[in-house]
């Protein structure tokens, strides 16, 4: 069995987390022959590995539709495969072999939608590059998905049987060495992982801290997984937090290992409303972590059972503060 993966636009995040999974699985499959298309990771060959780089493809959006229509196809025939595993939500165009498509865009089906001048790129996503994501869904041979809501979305969208639908969460290697246990500071402490993409919504933590500032309530910190440079958004963000003094702390990014001491120590904020999984509320759940979280299909399906959660509208800054603060005083 000879199996073709592309996943050229991972690179950093989520979306690399998912290909090194698969990767490392692939190892282990001594009785298939798997052949990886990527860009820029860097993945070692082995005896039933070859890896394909194809770094260009980085360069522009140009390049990428160069490569999906006339490079793409060609690799399958020219290495004969049997199958094609795509883990980039959309399938090589061109290709008559069976193909499993990896669905992890949640964009598309999220509640919330993007108008053209209010951010670009995702009003792309929701309105042009979504057609294509349902048109690869309906003709992919099977749909690998990683939570229920996402099941649910794909069938209201595009119809298909929830037969092709194969339910994967994403493999959640954690070594909990220690749990959740208050500190016995006067400083509540309050922690987001996240990066900068502008639904991860910092701007509610933001202004629920300027909230409890205004009302003089001091006694908590927040920190931040960024530098405060990522983008034009986040600086302006930092630049506000400088200017009003408020308790938020940019930190960079960190170890998982760190990230884990953090979830031992301080308050989970979670207000992101669009992701497929949303990987820290589970995490933190099973530290044992307090956590505040945006009230949305997927943070609810993932604390379906979790009694140390509360949910706040994520457009909605003064609920969130207002959950902040019923913490600050137990």
């Amino acid at each position: 069995m000879k199996i073709m993966v592309f996943d050229v636009p991972a690179e950093s995040g989520g979306a690399l987390t998912i290909l090194k999974q698969y990767y490392d699985a692939a190892i282990k499959d001594k009785d298939s022959e798997w052949i990886f298309v990527v860009s820029t990771p860097n993945l070692n060959e082995y005896e039933n590995i070859k890896v394909l780089n194809y770094p260009w493809i980085k360069k522009s959006w140009f390049h990428r539709l160069y490569f999906d229509n006339f490079v793409a196809h060609k690799l399958v025939e020219n290495y004969d495969v049997d199958e094609v595993l795509s883990l980039q939500n959309i399938l090589v165009p061109k290709v008559k072999i069976r193909q499993t498509l990896y669905l992890h865009q949640s964009l598309p089906f999220a509640e919330k939608r993007y108008g053209v001048t209010e951010n670009f790129k995702f009003w792309v996503y929701q309105n042009i590059i979504s057609k294509m994501i349902f048109k690869s869904i309906r003709k992919a041979d099977k749909v690998i998905v990683q939570s229920k809501w996402i099941i649910d979305a794909v069938i209201k969208k595009t119809r298909i049987s929830k037969k092709k639908l194969v339910l994967k969460q994403p493999e959640i290697k954690v070594e909990i060495k220690k749990q959740y246990k208050p500190s016995k500071s006067n400083i509540k402490l309050f922690f987001y992982p996240a990066g900068s993409m502008i639904y991860k919504n910092h701007d509610a933590i933001v202004k629920a801290c300027k909230l409890l500032h205004d009302k003089k309530i001091n006694n908590f910190k927040v920190v931040f997984t960024l530098n405060g440079y990522e983008n034009s958004h986040i600086s302006s963000l930092k630049a506000f937090i400088d200017n009003e003094n408020l308790p938020i702390d940019f930190i960079g990014m960190i170890s998982i290992e760190k990230v884990y001491d953090f979830y031992s120590k301080s308050v989970l904020l979670f207000p992101s409303f669009i992701e497929t999984f949303g990987l820290p509320l589970l995490e933190a759940k099973m530290h044992q972590t307090p956590i505040i979280a945006s009230d949305c299909a997927f943070s609810r399906e993932i604390l379906d059972d979790y009694n140390r959660v509360e949910f706040f509208d994520p457009f909605n800054s003064v609920n969130l503060s207002e959950k902040m603060l019923t913490l600050l005083n137990k």
